[in-house]
């Protein structure tokens, strides 16, 4: 079975076909993933629109279902031109106006697991022409399960960029300033961060963007100060405070 992602429309049209089907024959989504063969995860996911549907995972779905899903999301496409601008609550900026961030960014911050050590992934922007917004998502991470996707707002006022996560009314927000003449984005991660057994902890530390062009050579993963890349890694996330790009108030005593 191939591992291709699905276009997010087409993944977004099989997902409400998905759900009809389970809505229509009063199954659950445990059942249908055990009868396709895949996690129950990766079934959430895909649905919440978290993790677009493979064509791997779609025609295990078929099978189960015995349905095409793939010819619903067809049907389900617009015909109508896509949007020019992103919504208004996005910043109401064009492709044209935010190409610049478009790319692939190595991403830090500090590991919440290791003391002194750091966390480096990929993070990708890219444009959605059938949402008109840019988008993102983050790869390479060690916890997978936990790499994010999302949108980008981009207001004309603040010059703040948010990476936005709304998973069921959850959100992570990464707020950026602009980029810096190397393409760099600096600032702050505000997340929660998993404690003991179910518990669920706001959080928040400094965060910081690298075009992968310019980025150091760093294997992704946790970076502990053993490492050669470290140092590189700690000046460049250094940054967020030393440049004042993000500010962290203590708690009072």
């Amino acid at each position: 079975m191939t591992e291709t992602e699905l276009p997010e429309a087409q993944s977004r049209a099989i997902a409400q076909a998905v759900r009809e089907a389970l809505a229509r024959r009063r199954i659950s989504r445990q059942a249908l993933a055990d009868e396709a063969r895949i996690s129950i995860s990766t079934l959430e996911k895909a649905l919440s629109g978290r993790r677009p549907f493979t064509l791997a995972t779609t025609i295990r779905l078929e099978e189960a279902l015995g349905q095409r899903l793939r010819e619903a999301a067809e049907r389900a496409a617009p015909t109508l031109a896509a949007p020019r601008h992103a919504p208004e609550e996005l910043g109401s900026y064009s492709r044209e106006s935010a190409a610049w961030l478009e790319g692939r960014y190595l991403t830090l911050r500090p590991s919440f697991g290791a003391a002194g050590a750091l966390f480096a992934y990929r993070t990708e922007i890219a444009w959605d022409a059938e949402a008109a917004r840019l988008v993102f998502r983050e790869a390479e991470r060690l916890d997978a399960p936990f790499a994010q996707t999302g949108h980008v707002s981009v207001p004309n006022q603040s010059g703040t960029i948010y990476l936005v996560t709304n998973w069921q009314g959850q959100y992570r927000i990464a707020m950026l300033g602009r980029p810096t003449i190397q393409g760099e984005m600096y600032g702050v991660l505000t997340t929660l961060h998993a404690g003991r057994g179910s518990q669920l902890t706001p959080a928040a530390s400094p965060i910081a963007l690298i075009p992968e062009r310019s980025a150091p050579s760093v294997a992704y993963g946790r970076i502990t100060p053993d490492l050669p890349d470290y140092a590189a890694c700690r000046r460049q996330l250094g940054r967020v405070c030393e440049d004042s790009y993000a500010l962290f108030f203590t708690c009072p005593s």
